[in-house]
């Protein structure tokens, strides 16, 4: 949901304005909460100066680190960057915002876990789906029982998309969804499996499938390609009493009343449309609004960095 943000907005700094960086500049931006820009890239910073008249760009982000009008960034660099630049902003005493993935393994993202809790910093990770409220409404029915049993979840995220030289398709296209798998379940899995296909590069998976069980016997499996020859987001979730349909691109949640009874008996009751977002919602702006409420009021993200940390393991687990 919106919440109007307080009239004496925060400024924040924003490091990297690339392909994904440039859409938080411009949401802090259209928000009033937009400081300064960190980009080392004299390509962007020329787009920056162009597209932002006045706007402070920097060419290193170190240049922030001792700044007290700055004390809290948002990090939107190359992946295996994260960590590095998190650490340092951390360490400065600054309030942390990192996209995802939060790092490439592990061992980088406790590191980055306990730096925030001894220094006492808002750690936050860039899980976009978890602040749509089509994800909050699957979550809250699934937990209400509605559904009966969940037996399957089918999630997928596929289209000819850019592929990457240094992460597969699961790592650059599917961490938001093992976040919104893992919010939804409530859980971490007790196993996970991975395989993929390698047929651009050798050694990067350009199709990938990861399958994650869960104590309850609940089986998730996720579908992530940027080979595809459509464009394809959304969930499945299939229940004794039903199925679910999230259609990410329509922003709807659809009750497919089919289902195997007791009997073995096919029953097919038609469908019927539960969820649908308003057409102007951002979620990115809601995320902003969200890091930036955690930063003044000291709470906990929702995308914290323990359930960065949480997703990470998943991905280090299936050995992608």
């Amino acid at each position: 949901m919106w919440v109007e943000r307080p009239r004496d907005t925060m400024k924040l700094a924003a490091i990297g304005s690339g392909s994904w960086g440039k859409n938080i500049v411009h949401t802090l931006h259209q928000m009033g909460a937009l400081g300064v820009v960190a980009e080392t890239a004299p390509h962007l910073q020329e787009q920056l100066v162009a597209g932002y008249p006045g706007l402070e760009v920097l060419s290193d982000y170190n240049d922030l680190l001792t700044r007290p009008d700055i004390s809290a960034v948002t990090i939107a660099t190359p992946a295996h960057t994260h960590h590095s630049i998190a650490k340092d902003c951390l360490l400065a005493g600054k309030d942390v915002f990192v996209e995802k993935p939060m790092t490439m393994n592990a061992a980088e993202a406790e590191v980055l876990v306990e730096i925030a809790a001894k220094h006492g910093r808002i750690l936050m990770v860039g899980h976009l789906l978890l602040y749509k409220p089509a994800v909050e409404f699957i979550r809250s029915y699934l937990a209400e029982g509605k559904l009966g049993k969940v037996f399957t979840l089918h999630q997928e995220r596929m289209k000819l998309g850019k592929a990457r030289a240094l992460e597969n398709a699961l790592w650059s296209l599917g961490v938001h969804d093992v976040a919104a798998l893992l919010y939804i379940a409530g859980e971490a899995p007790v196993g996970v499996s991975f395989s993929g296909h390698r047929g651009l590069q050798a050694g990067i998976e350009d199709d990938t499938y990861l399958h994650m069980t869960f104590a309850d016997g609940r089986i998730a499996h996720l579908h992530n390609s940027w080979l595809w020859p459509e464009d394809r987001r959304g969930l499945k979730v299939i229940g004794e009493r039903g199925m679910l349909v999230y259609d990410e691109k329509a922003e709807t949640v659809t009750l497919v009343k089919k289902r195997v009874d007791e009997k073995l008996n096919n029953v097919d009751e038609g469908a019927e449309l539960l969820f649908e977002a308003h057409k102007d919602f951002q979620a990115l702006t809601v995320e902003m609004q969200h890091f930036m409420d955690c930063v003044q009021t000291r709470q906990q993200p929702r995308s914290c960095g323990r359930n960065g940390l949480q997703v990470v393991r998943v991905l280090e687990q299936a050995g992608a």
